[in-house]
């Protein structure tokens, strides 16, 4: 009896170093390429290239992170992105909310239909020039709503939210609210929205990351710099620090020098753009895992 107790014990012990291991290699495959770019960012390009900074950076340099915050327009960037994030994740999960709980409602007539009609807009669309024209035609061209409305309901994500209000929150509370004479939306800002704070967050993060790091919506619809998100404006500061071949040969050291300053914007840029979501993740980490796993889609 004793040596079946420790070889069950040692097989634990087993178990759990292979599972921590390769939780490692897992995590390290994640977390490296983010790491590569930030010490990519202030280093030398040439070291970089001659695979120096594998794990530190080598020949210390800002000189990248200088050329992307001399830019005027950074700073406008970096307010209209969060103008254009806060606005729209707001908007987006309250249409989410908005649409997910009536088609939570098992006897709401004609449920199945409009669920239908909601699934059938993830697969087929009219396309960008259909689209543009419908912008254009409601006036919303050169305006924060262009990017906006258009893709204020992630049917994917609200397919989610519906699943969460169907499965984890108790039908009976809804059922006893109802007796007692709660209309539905009384039901709704009371019992539900309270009792879904887990998959709110994830909502909110998901939106977040959607509407900070679109830049192509912004490209099509916003024609001027004024208004331009950081994410845009990055790329055209990318774009302006690969000259053509006249003006290379005028620069000393001509295109390895420009490849040069290329590389180093192009890192700089990413972290840029990429860590302000990296600050805000943590405080709402804690939400993520508890509801997407609570309003994944059960048999």
């Amino acid at each position: 009896m004793k040596n079946k107790k420790t070889s069950r014990g040692l097989s634990d012990k087993a178990s759990d170093i292979i599972i921590v291991a390769i939780g490692l290699v897992l995590t390290f495959l994640v977390a490296y390429p983010l790491y590569y770019v930030l010490i990519a960012s202030v280093s030398n390009p040439y070291d970089v290239y001659a695979g120096k900074t594998f794990l530190l950076p080598s020949g210390f340099t800002l000189e990248g992170y200088q050329a992307v915050f001399a830019d005027s327009n950074l700073v406008t960037g970096f307010i209209n992105s969060v103008k254009y994030t806060v606005v729209g994740t707001i908007f987006s999960v309250v249409m989410i909310y908005l649409t997910a709980y009536p088609l939570s409602i098992k006897d709401l007539p004609g449920r199945k239909f409009f669920s239908i009609l909601f699934i059938i807009t993830m697969y087929f669309s009219g396309g960008l020039i259909p689209t543009y024209l419908v912008v254009k035609e409601t006036g919303l061209i050169n305006s924060m709503w262009a990017l906006i409305l258009p893709g204020g309901v992630a049917v994917g994500n609200m397919i989610i939210v519906r699943n969460y209000f169907e499965h984890s929150i108790p039908a009976e509370m809804i059922e006893a609210a109802a007796i007692d004479g709660a209309s539905y939306w009384q039901r709704f800002t009371k019992i539900i929205v309270p009792l879904s704070k887990p998959i709110m967050a994830v909502m909110v993060v998901y939106s977040m990351v959607a509407y900070w790091n679109d830049w192509f919506t912004a490209l099509i619809y916003l024609p001027g710099m004024e208004k331009a998100p950081l994410p845009l404006v990055l790329r055209n500061i990318l774009i302006k620090s690969s000259v053509t071949a006249t003006q290379a040969a005028t620069i000393s050291g001509g295109y390895a020098e420009l490849n040069k300053v290329t590389e180093m914007v192009k890192f700089s840029s990413i972290i840029v753009a990429a860590l302000p979501m990296l600050i805000i993740y943590p405080f709402v980490q804690k939400y993520f895992e508890k509801g997407m796993m609570a309003g994944a889609v059960k048999g």
